[in-house]
C-alpha cells in the first residue's frame, strides 16, 4: 500500500498514474476525489457534508467523516484481500487525518509519501486546471503536512511525475 498525501494540485494523481506505469505489478489507484465524487449532491455545501468557501478552504462535517471512515475501511479491506493500492489523499487535518488511516491500515505494509509542491507552483497548476476554486492549493500546500510522519517525501515543484514515481517505486 502506498499513501500519497499532498495539497490540491501538488501532482498526486499524476504521480499515482506514473506509479501504475513504473511498478512491476498491477496497482489500483484511488483518490480522495473519487470518494468526494461518489457523495450525493445533497452533501455538497451541507453542514454535515463537505463545503468549499470562496477562498478555497475546505470544511467537512460529521456525515462526511462517517462516510469517509467507511471508505477508508473499504480501501483497507481491498489491501487485506491482496490488492496493491495507491491512495491519493489530502490530509486536511494533518496528523489527525493520518491517524484515521493508520488505524484502518494497522498490520498492513504501508509506504507513507509526502508530495510537496511550492504554493505558487501549485496555485498556477490550480488556475490552469480550471476545475478548482482559486486559493485551495495555496491553503493546503503546507497545512496538509503538519504533524504527518512520512517514509519518503517527493517535491513535484520541479520534478515530473515519472521522476517522483521512480523515487517512490524504489522504496515500495
Amino acid at each position: 500500500m502506498i499513501v500519497l498525501n499532498g495539497g490540491s494540485s501538488a501532482g498526486k494523481s499524476s504521480i499515482a498514474r506514473s506509479l501504475q506505469a513504473v511498478l512491476p505489478d498491477p496497482w489500483l489507484a484511488f483518490s480522495v476525489d473519487d470518494f468526494v465524487d461518489a457523495l450525493p449532491a445533497s452533501m455538497t455545501g451541507a453542514d454535515g457534508g463537505i463545503g468549499i468557501s470562496q477562498d478555497g478552504e475546505v470544511t467537512v462535517g460529521a456525515e462526511f467523516r462517517a462516510l469517509e471512515a467507511a471508505w477508508i475501511t473499504g480501501i483497507a479491506a481491498m489491501a487485506r484481500a491482496g490488492a496493491r493500492i495507491v491512495v491519493d489523499e489530502v490530509f486536511l487535518g494533518g496528523a489527525d487525518s493520518q491517524q484515521r488511516w493508520l488505524q484502518a491500515l494497522a498490520g498492513l505494509r504501508v509506504l507513507w509519501v509526502g508530495v510537496r509542491c511550492e504554493p505558487a507552483v501549485a496555485a498556477a497548476r490550480e488556475a490552469a486546471r480550471g476545475d478548482r476554486i482559486a486559493g485551495m492549493a495555496a491553503l493546503q500546500a503546507e497545512s496538509v503536512h503538519q504533524g504527518v510522519v512520512y517514509d519518503l517525501e517527493v517535491d513535484s515543484t520541479h520534478a515530473d511525475p515519472t521522476a517522483c514515481a521512480q523515487a517512490i517505486a524504489a522504496r515500495a
